[in-house]
């Protein structure tokens, strides 16, 4: 399958309502933002899960499937924008040993939206017979709620592991860590899940909503763009929660600004981000002070990093060098990720793993898989395990890092219910 030539071609359609509605309720396939966005409509064409090698990453393995597979397409694409002509959506684990899947998802069809323009594009084997000409919408089911509660790390065992990464710390093993914990349960079988999709996306527009091979979330932080061949990434590193009023978000924004600690941990985010990028693009810069992004429930540190995309490189390149950032492994990151191994009763899956898309020219959208929940088939339910962590650094209080990822659950949860 991986050496198929295929035909691909995209055409500019009237516009459409909501892109959501032609999704898969089971297995929705989406990347949206502030209306913009992806989403496939059908049954993939084909997915790659590569098997992890030693001394090769799986996203490298994609890399290169993925070149061979745009090289010999066939792609007619008069619309030229983020999005159209030949895509892939993937989501990839956080760790290399992970036990979870790496995946590239290749639909067959793709609905896309960029301002005021849409698109429809088809995706086919060379031989096989056309699709079907008409869109056709799929009604939503039933509203649904689910439940999830302590996972295999309990808020106590949370507070535990933050004092021993603390010991770490000061034993100068490493400077920073960042702590996941999990909950776990389930929703009704048959649920129709672009409900929660669509409630993540209306409910924090500013965010990439996301759902790719059962991960589903709304992350806030890019990883990686690329668009005919500039590189933007925006790292985000120091948090802390939205007041109750006026007054209470205005002392906490300051907090935040003035935080050493929180400007520490972002200065160290800002640096390692450079330090990947550099050897892959040309002429890379990034702003001097973070600016303070808001969200409905956060203010976070926020700066962005701009470059140009070196000859040949694809978005899935700059993936593999950029992944895993200080801002969701720690510093230094061999030591953080042998850390995380230890002190983390789970393995993470794609958590805090790159999501995103890439097409045939490697331009891409690339978030890493925050505020996410991982949905799972099995008999008679569905299982769904979310995640949300903290950063760890010296001066770190176990009780507050806890309560900062109870405000970063708030949205999924919130979504769940």
């Amino acid at each position: 399958m991986h050496t198929t030539h295929l035909v691909v071609e995209t055409r500019e359609i009237d516009p459409v309502e909501d892109l959501l509605a032609y999704a898969d309720p089971d297995r929705p396939l989406a990347w949206l933002r502030r209306g913009d966005g992806i989403v496939a409509s059908g049954r993939p064409l084909t997915e790659i899960r590569p098997a992890a090698e030693a001394g090769t990453s799986r996203v490298e393995t994609l890399a290169t499937l993925w070149r061979t597979m745009s090289a010999q397409s066939e792609i007619s694409d008069p619309v030229r924008l983020p999005g159209s002509g030949l895509v892939a959506f993937g989501a990839f684990t956080f760790d290399e040993d992970s036990a979870a899947d790496s995946v590239l998802v290749v639909p067959t069809e793709v609905l896309g939206r960029h301002g005021d323009r849409f698109w429809r594009t088809t995706i086919r084997l060379a031989g096989a017979p056309e699709g079907r000409d008409t869109l056709t919408t799929r009604p939503y089911g039933p509203h649904w709620a689910g439940t999830v509660g302590p996972g295999a790390q309990s808020p106590q065992g949370y507070q535990d592991s933050v004092r021993r990464a603390l010991a770490r710390i000061s034993d100068g093993e490493v400077s920073k860590v960042v702590l996941a914990r999990d909950l776990t349960g389930s929703i009704p079988a048959g649920s129709d899940l672009r409900r929660l999709v669509r409630a993540l996306s209306t409910g924090y527009p500013d965010t990439w909503a996301f759902a790719v091979d059962g991960l589903i979330g709304a992350s806030p932080e890019t990883l990686v763009t690329v668009h005919r061949g500039t590189v933007t990434a925006r790292v985000l590193a120091g948090t802390i929660g939205r007041g109750a009023d006026a007054d209470a978000d205005t002392a906490a924004s300051a907090h935040l600004a003035s935080s050493v600690k929180d400007l520490d941990e972002h200065q160290y985010a800002v640096q390692s981000v450079l330090a990947s990028l550099r050897s892959h693009t040309r002429a890379l810069a990034a702003s001097e002070q973070p600016f303070l992004l808001k969200l409905p429930n956060l203010f976070h540190l926020a700066t962005d990093v701009e470059g140009e995309l070196a000859e040949g490189e694809s978005a899935l390149d700059l993936v593999r060098v950029l992944h895993p950032t200080a801002a969701v492994a720690g510093t230094p990151t061999a030591a953080a990720i042998a850390a995380i191994r230890e002190l983390e009763p789970f393995d993470r899956g794609r958590y805090a793993g790159p999501v995103g898309w890439v097409d045939a020219a490697g331009n891409g959208e690339w978030a890493i898989a925050l505020r996410c929940a991982q949905f799972t088939g099995r008999q008679g339910e569905i299982g769904v395990t979310a995640y949300a962590g903290a950063g760890i650094v010296s001066g770190s209080d176990p009780e507050s890092e806890l309560l900062e990822t109870r405000v970063k659950f708030r949205p999924l949860v919130d979504a769940l219910a």
